[in-house]
């Protein structure tokens, strides 16, 4: 089969790993249809296109007295003709020379375009006061002022947050064309590996990746199974792989794709589809596995967990995203000033685990005392990572950094 990872044996940057991916990359998902309520995660199919004006009528933006500004008499005080509150319109046109009562997000009477704060007047009861230095247009909201009837309001590949669904709602839309959740499984390989909860006999260790992984996915929005922990045996490997492609859209897992004797995961995947190693100029992360089994794409990340972490959040983020169909998978940059000495040798990007703090109204950050990607406690300590350019050099405090956060990597 075509393999539409292969890339070569190149070292490779991080903005051409996602270049490519990018371009190879499509909706792996079906569409359905999803209540608002219901739809909060999931990543828009279609345009969303408003069929009304947003607000739908002219009304008032505070509580007060409505007016034609072209009838204020220099003195200022105009007779009250009616009183307007939201939901009951005056019913008829405003009275030439006359003010209505009216409050915040009433319509406004046609023959009126301007509004006066209730603190700004004097209520006489039959007739009001009205401060005469407003301008015509004052305190009023035209209809369509924030959406016109007709104008695409959200757009296919917007992953839906809050805001969002209110924007739907307010176009009257009460259920949205949304791509399905990703189905993706997720195990773990090796004979030393225990479920956590379990007796761990000497030279085994807990098992970590698995639950890092999966909450990393979940927090994507994707529906994960879990596998659990397979025996170092090639046919029982094979096996799992070859039933998760079946039910699955993405098949994840991390360690076991070396070369090594115990190492049953790349041969298994290669029985029955294709796999290629992108060999990521960064730090920390080892060669990224990429791949399909039986036409469902495979990827295998690091085993050291804070490669595990980075790696999915460099390359398995954008991935799971395009999948699920969404447009945009770019993080943001965010420049904040170096707390700290760093050695850097160009040539491979780095990725530093830091924290921000605030002094003397400046952000800062913070570096973890270890670079060791073993250290999975700093992920907990840190809000997210410094990335260190392949052409920049050593960093001194004070120099402005990039700084990604945990916080946008994990939605």
């Amino acid at each position: 089969m075509t393999d539409r990872f292969a890339v070569g044996t190149e070292m490779m940057n991080v903005a051409d790993a996602l270049a490519r991916l990018e371009e190879r990359l499509s909706p792996a998902v079906a569409v359905e249809d999803a209540r608002l309520h219901d739809a909060l995660g999931r990543v828009l199919a279609e345009d969303v296109v408003s069929a009304v004006n947003v607000p739908p009528h002219d009304n008032s933006a505070v509580d007060g007295w409505a007016f034609c500004r072209a009838d204020l008499p220099a003195d200022g005080v105009l007779p009250v003709v009616g009183r307007v509150a939201a939901g009951h319109p005056l019913g008829r046109p405003l009275p030439e020379g006359g003010a209505v009562r009216i409050f915040t997000g009433a319509p406004m009477p046609e023959g009126a375009d301007t509004v006066a704060m209730q603190e700004d007047c004097q209520d006489r009861g039959e007739s009001v006061a009205l401060p005469i230095r407003l301008a015509e247009g004052d305190n009023a909201r035209s209809a369509g002022e924030d959406i016109s009837r007709g104008t695409v309001v959200l757009h296919a590949g917007t992953r839906l947050r809050p805001q969002e669904l209110g924007v739907a709602a307010a176009t009257g839309r009460s259920s949205l064309r949304v791509y399905r959740p990703l189905k993706a499984a997720v195990f773990s390989t090796g004979d030393e590996i225990r479920d956590p909860g379990t007796e761990l006999p000497p030279g085994c260790i807990y098992d970590t990746n698995r639950f890092t992984a999966s909450g990393l996915l979940r927090a994507l929005g994707a529906e994960v199974t879990d596998l659990g922990i397979l025996p170092d045996r090639f046919e029982t490997i094979k096996a799992a792989l070859a039933e998760a492609a079946e039910t699955h859209q993405m098949i994840l897992t991390s360690g076991g794709v070396s070369v090594g004797d115990e190492d049953h995961v790349k041969p298994a995947v290669l029985a029955q589809g294709s796999l290629d190693f992108w060999r990521l100029a960064i730090k920390p992360g080892r060669p990224v596995a990429l791949g399909e089994v039986a036409g469902t794409p495979f990827v295998g990340l690091p085993g050291n967990p804070v490669a595990v972490m980075v790696t999915f959040m460099l390359i398995a983020r954008p991935m799971v995203l395009r999948l699920m169909g969404a447009a945009r998978t770019d993080l943001t940059r965010y420049p904040v000033e170096a707390g700290f000495a760093f050695r850097h040798k160009p040539g491979r990007r780095e990725y530093l685990r830091a924290r921000l703090a605030h002094m003397d109204g400046r952000l800062v950050a913070a570096k973890f005392p270890s670079d060791g990607s073993g250290v999975l406690t700093s992920m907990t300590w840190s809000d997210g990572l410094v990335d260190i350019p392949e052409d920049r050099g050593d960093i001194a405090p004070g120099e402005m950094v990039d700084f990604l956060s945990y916080a946008d990597m994990m939605r």
